[in-house]
């Protein structure tokens, strides 16, 4: 007896790289610093390239950014960028390994100001809304999306346009833009349920 086919999301695809992600993380509601920021570079580097580019690439980018720990990240200098820009593991964009470095300081700024990034991020969570049916249903971008990255730009941060947050906020499951059908869909909302917000 065969078992029955999981119902994903179509981007998901079937690199098995893609489908863990899709099933393990995406849309999962995440209130650990690091990972918030890391997820929230790793999107600015996305920009331009597909996400599966940097997902393959991702442990070399945690390697490089020191596991994406803020304060570690904070203390990178100008001589780490001219070793980063060489480093073929991860995406040599100058503007993109400077940003980076500026927005752990960012970072460092709200975690002082509201106790943690998690607390300044969550802050923007929309109220919950009907899930897509179909791809084409999910938006480029939305009100709270545009407020958050305007709210981060005014803080000095780069490379949070409006696109770029909202791909995060659906990553760490701020929004749950699993489509209807879809077997995250439900596990997803049960953990944002279940979710002690910061």
């Amino acid at each position: 007896m065969s078992t029955p086919t999981l119902v994903r999301c179509s981007w998901a695809g079937s690199d098995a790289l893609y489908i863990d992600y899709h099933d393990r993380e995406w849309g999962r509601p995440v209130v650990d610093d690091n990972r918030l920021f890391e997820k929230l570079c790793l999107e600015g580097f996305q920009s331009g390239l597909a996400w599966i580019t940097i997902l393959r690439k991702r442990e070399n980018f945690r390697a490089a950014f020191l596991g994406f720990e803020i304060d570690r990240v904070a203390a990178m200098d100008e001589a780490d960028v001219e070793r980063l820009v060489l480093d073929a593991g991860i995406i040599r964009h100058r503007g993109k390994i400077a940003s980076t470095i500026n927005n752990a300081k960012r970072a460092q700024a709200i975690r002082a100001e509201f106790g943690s990034l998690a607390r300044y991020i969550w802050r923007f969570e929309p109220e919950p809304v009907a899930g897509p049916v179909t791809l084409g249903q999910i938006p480029a971008q939305t009100e709270a999306s545009r407020a958050l990255s305007k709210d981060l730009r005014k803080r000095g941060f780069s490379f949070v346009g409006p696109t770029t947050v909202y791909a995060f906020m659906q990553a760490m499951g701020l929004v749950n833009d699993h489509v209807e059908g879809c077997f995250c869909r439900a596990e997803s909302a049960a953990a944002r349920d279940g979710l002690v917000r910061p």
